[in-house]
């Protein structure tokens, strides 16, 4: 049994170093990844059993839509930014230290999990719960984002246009908004530990990656070369990240 919280960090930030530079999948399954395999090593039940439910159907989802996409070409957002490198010429440098960057990352984003698996209070506390229920929401609001934008891009008639239905007519990156939600519960689930505030460093990173790199730009570049002018009056009308409603035109 591990006893000690940072031989476990550290377990589960090599096996996620080595998961990323063999696999190149995203980083959102492996930042979880070792501490929710381990859960059950230490810490009381109870906060082991949630963390690792709530951490382990979120990302076997993930999981199982990375899985769906291999051979079907490369993520629209990777290519983007293997687009933009390559015109800088240093496409292959920029991204081995972004693939070695991320498993880095997968180190510092375990940190909820972490400090949840040796939460040594017996019970679960109103902020778990809070978590919890924050948790189910965002979830559920991102699979229904998930599902609307599949349907949409398999109907033939939609093609070079933008979706804007659903909870797609609130947000442009309205499944980017939820999945950053399911951090900030995971961060609220840690709280409850002592010193698990430390764990709020993950979905500040998340949502920083989001915002500012591996998310929302270039994911708006490449439907401003896909759909131009379409994709600009999108853009114009509804709320870039946080649900809203959308403005006249």
């Amino acid at each position: 049994m591990i006893e000690h919280r940072w031989l476990l960090w550290l377990l589960a930030a090599a096996a996620g170093w080595f998961a990323l530079v063999r696999t190149r999948f995203g980083f959102h399954l492996y930042a979880v990844g070792g501490s929710e395999q381990t859960a059950r090593l230490s810490g009381i039940r109870s906060h082991r059993v949630l963390i690792a439910v709530v951490a382990g159907l979120e990302n076997l989802r993930v999981a199982w839509i990375v899985v769906r996409r291999l051979g079907g070409g490369e993520d629209g957002r990777y290519a983007e930014l293997r687009r933009r490198w390559r015109a800088k010429g240093r496409e292959q440098l920029t991204f081995g230290i972004f693939f070695q960057a991320q498993a880095l990352l997968a180190a510092v984003l375990s940190l909820p999990f972490l400090f949840a698996v040796f939460d040594g209070h017996h019970g679960l506390e109103p902020l778990e719960w809070a978590g919890a229920a924050l948790w189910l929401v965002a979830v559920a609001f991102e699979v229904i984002a998930d599902a609307q934008l599949e349907r949409h891009k398999r109907d033939p008639g939609n093609r070079g246009r933008t979706m804007r239905s659903g909870l797609w007519r609130y947000s442009r990156h309205p499944n980017y908004f939820f999945q950053s939600l399911t951090w900030i519960a995971y961060a609220l689930i840690a709280s409850a530990a002592p010193w698990g505030w430390i764990g709020w460093i993950a979905p500040a990173l998340i949502l920083y990656l989001v915002l500012r790199v591996t998310g929302v730009p270039p994911a708006e570049e490449q439907a401003l070369r896909s759909r131009g002018e379409d994709y600009r009056r999108y853009q114009h009308e509804t709320s870039p990240f946080v649900p809203w409603f959308p403005r006249r035109a």
